[in-house]
Order: C-alpha cells, then structure tokens, then sequence
C-alpha cells in the first residue's frame, strides 16, 4: 500500500477534527448546544421601581449611572422592553413563569404574610435550567410568597424558592417596607436567637410594640400614606412584628449584604453553570443608601440610592472579571415596574427631584396604564457574544422563560412566553407582535405602534402617589411612534383601528378583562 493512501485520509480525519474544535458545535444562536460541554451562566439584575428615565444610557442628564450604561452600551439596548405589570409581585410572577399575572387572580402586591404565589408543579426558569445542569440561585427580594398562609417564622418555612427551582436563595421575604425585617436563607431566618422568637400579624398590633402612628418621636424617617405600623431601625412599616432583634436587618447595610451574598454565590459556582436571579431592593422605599452614598446624587435618598445600585452592578461586573467569568456570562438588566416618587414616605424626592425625569418622556409611572408603568430599562450583555446595538424590537421579561429554554436547547416554554433568543443576542429585530400590559388587574394592549386602553372605572389620578392611573370612561388610542408621551387620544379619529385593536384585545384578554379590583396603597 502506497505511503499517501494512509496520509491523505489522515491529514483529513486532522482537519475536520480541528474544524469541529474551532466550531464547538454552535448554534446558530452562538451558544453551545447539547453536544457542547460550555454553558453561558445567566444573571437577571432586577431593580425595584427603576423607571425609563433614571438611567443616564436612556437619557436621565441629571443622574449618572456608568455601569448600568456600561451594560446598556455594549450589549442591547432596547427602547420598547417591557415588564409584564406597573407593579412588583406581577411582574415578578411572570417573569420567573413565562405566565402573564393576570391569568392569576393572587398575582397582585401581595402582603408579607402571603401564601406561596408560585404553584410548585409550576415551570420556572430556575426548574428549566437545573434540567440543563444549571446551579440556581435568588439573592434579594422575592415578594412571591411564602409557605401556606400560615408561616412560622422561627421554624423552616416552606415551599418558597426552594421548591420552585432554586438551589441556593438569600432573601427578604416581601418588601423592605414590610415585616418581617429580617433575612431568610435557604427557608430559615438568618441569624435567629430561638430564645426571641418572632410573631408577625398584618391585622392588630401586639401589646406593649410601638408603631408609627402612635409613636413618631421614636422615628427617623416619617411616613405619608400607610407604613405606619411596626418600628424597625426607626423606619414605620407595614405590618405588625415582635421579637427577631437578632434577625433584624440593618436598611443601611441592606445593599452590601445582598451584594455579597450575590459575589460569593458566583464564587461558588465558579465552576458550573449558573443561573442568578439578583433582585436589588432599590429604588423602592423606604430608601435608605449607606453613608458612602448619602448626598452622591443630589436629589435626595432616591437619587443616592440609584447611585448605591449603579455600584453594586459595577462591583458585581468586578467579580465576574476577576473570576473569568464575564465573557461566559449572559446578563439582562431591567426593573420591576416604573417609577414612583412619594410612595410612602417623606424622604425628598419631589422637593429634591429637580430637572430629572424618572419616567422620561413617557406618561404616568408605577400603578399606571400608560407606558411610563410597564416600559422599563431592559438591556442584555454578554461580552464577546452580544454586539452593542439599540434595538426597537418589542420585548417582554415574560419571554425569558421560552428564549432561556432555547438557548440552553430545551423544549420547555412558559405559557404565554415568546421565543425571541435571536433578537435578546441582537442578531434579529423581530419582536413579540403584541402584549398585554397590567396594572392593579386593569389591562392594556400594545400591539406595534399602538396601545389600546380600554375604558375603566377609577379616578384618572392616584393623588396618594401623584400618578396618572390610565383610567377613563372613554376608550384611549395612542400612536407610539408619532405620540410617545400620549397626549393625543386617537379613539374617535381612528375608528378602524380601535376595533382592530380591540379585536386582538378581547380574543387574547377574554371577555372579563373589565372585571377589576380597586388599588388599596398601605
């Protein structure tokens, strides 16, 4: 046999080995597929009450943000990204399930006391990702409930992240406004002396506790509307505690805590694949950012705390360069809701607000129907996979849950959750053709350039927290592209297009979409 009859084939068997390395068995989504051995770690950075506005990268000029811009300018940038809902737990439900809320009649701001929202035979994002290998874990605040209804606090409580997919969870059980002020780690309270126990109740008071009504000498920050019950740290909250003091938080110290608790999780799972839900408690109050931060932005504790968050992002980015992670590491930044100025509390930020806008150029905000509700920062980066661009696709957090699942190569998808992997990589404009937003369990439709707003009964002004709630007895019509702000009402000019939109609406919401509850701020 000839020498060059066994080199050839040789040389060949070479090359294509060396193709195939050169390829790693990549998708057309650049990420390695089951064949793979590689896994990009996921992390959700999910801020509290961040509006459009707030971030220097979509236009505030009267607050910086550099690595919160720094996510936004090197990965993409989407101008129409959406949370499900205008307020927390809704939205919070949705994007963890791929569900809209409102298919969930307990999908609303839920009380500290609540039963676990989340069903534990549900999908979850988590649930997906640990079928693919995937560690998952939560650090910050959950607000999904807890237990059956009926929780102890002093023993484990259960189901909570635990059971619906994560691995490792260090959390505040609600709000930062809301007892229980204490951390709960992996089902137990953190740092529990069980010679103090804890009670909570959220109907009456226990003998002999102070509360911020009846005690605002004890007081350093004073209340507005509700949170006027139990005293933690001299902050009035929501809800009525005893006991725990060696539980208790510190709100001071809140961002540093979970800020580690978030690096040291990575560290961990250095290793392995992970998924990181980091969920910031800024900048919903009571907003109390660390002397280092107190005065950073001039506008008072929602500037500072805006400030506190931007760096705590930069110091978790730290972490990812110092471990080698960055570039296998996919993260979408986004926020809950939109924003809210007074929502609770005296703390300056109408009289400090000055120039800044934090919806925007957008209408309403936190609780609203209008846009300023439910559009929100919605950026994904991924260094060396993502290019920086600024997309106008439509997105929601609702479509995590389906374009995770393909990403990672699973054919598990979230009930309402739109498969848009290419376009959350930047490689497709293509959006979601519609949505349905909610707000307090009233909904809207957007559907490409327009939004519906169906009529509703309520005042047009929440005058607690001094937004515009959407509500109007007239059917509302609004042209996004040549209206951004919604001041022209296009209902009666543009007949065919309400009822086209309506069409969509009510074929999509179902016939009892009218059928509402009346927002009850505590």
């Amino acid at each position: 046999m000839e020498l060059k009859t066994l080199i050839y084939p040789l040389i060949a068997i070479l090359l294509l080995s060396h193709s195939c390395k050169e390829h790693k068995s990549e998708t057309d989504t650049g990420v390695s597929d089951q064949t793979g051995i590689e896994k990009p770690n996921i992390i959700f950075i999910y801020a509290d009450d961040l509006g459009y506005g707030d971030v220097s990268a979509y236009g505030a000029t009267e607050i910086n943000t550099p690595n919160m811009d720094r996510l936004a300018q090197n990965g993409v940038r989407f101008t129409n990204g959406y949370a499900s809902s205008a307020t927390c737990t809704p939205s919070r439900y949705a994007l963890l399930t791929g569900t809209y809320p409102w298919r969930n009649k307990d999908a609303k701001i839920l009380p500290g006391t609540a039963p676990l929202l989340i069903d534990t035979t549900q999908m979850t994002i988590p649930k997906m990702l640990k079928t693919k290998g995937y560690h998952t874990g939560i650090v910050g605040k959950w607000h999904l409930g807890l237990g059956d209804g009926q929780v102890d606090w002093n023993a484990h409580i259960s189901p909570g992240p635990n059971e619906v997919g994560f691995d490792y969870s260090y959390i505040m059980a609600a709000t930062q406004d809301r007892v229980p002020t204490v951390y709960i780690k992996n089902g137990k309270v953190d740092h529990l002396d069980p010679e103090d126990p804890i009670a909570v109740n959220y109907r009456t008071n226990f003998e002999g506790e102070p509360t911020g009504k009846d005690n605002p000498e004890l007081l350093k920050m004073k209340w507005h509307h509700g949170h006027n019950n139990s005293i933690v740290n001299g902050i009035p909250r929501i809800g009525f505690m005893k006991g725990g003091a060696s539980a208790k938080w510190v709100d001071e110290d809140m961002a540093d805590t979970f800020l580690k608790e978030a690096q040291d999780y990575i560290r961990r799972q250095k290793n392995n694949p992970f998924f990181l839900y980091y969920a910031l408690q800024q900048p919903h109050v009571p907003r109390t950012p660390h002397e280092r931060f107190v005065g950073a932005s001039g506008m008072g504790p929602r500037g500072d705390v805006i400030v506190e968050a931007d760096w705590c992002i930069g110091e978790l980015l730290k972490t990812l360069e110092e471990e080698q992670l960055l570039e296998n590491t996919l993260i979408v930044f986004s926020s809950d809701n939109g924003p809210v100025l007074n929502d609770g509390y005296y703390d300056d930020a109408v009289e400090k607000l000055g120039d800044h806008e934090p919806a925007g150029p957008l209408r309403g905000g936190k609780y609203s129907l209008f846009e300023a509700g439910t559009r929100v920062p919605f950026v994904t980066y991924w260094k060396g996979t993502i290019a920086p661009r600024v997309s106008d696709a439509l997105v929601c957090q609702l479509d995590l849950m389906t374009s995770l699942a393909s990403m990672v190569d699973s054919e598990l998808e979230g009930p309402d959750s739109k498969n848009l992997i290419e376009t959350l990589l930047g490689k497709s404009d293509t959006g979601r053709s519609h949505l349905i937003i909610e707000a307090t369990t009233r909904t809207a439709l957007r559907k490409g350039d327009w939004v519906l707003i169906p009529p509703y009964k309520g005042s047009p002004l929440n005058q607690q927290v001094n937004i515009e709630t959407g509500n109007s007895k007239d059917f509302q019509l609004y042209n996004l592209k040549d209206d951004l702000g919604q001041e022209t009402n296009l209902a009666d000019s543009n007949p065919e297009k309400l009822a086209e939109l309506l069409e969509v609406f009510k074929t999509e919401r179902g016939a009892g979409y009218n059928e509402t509850e009346a927002l009850e701020l505590k």
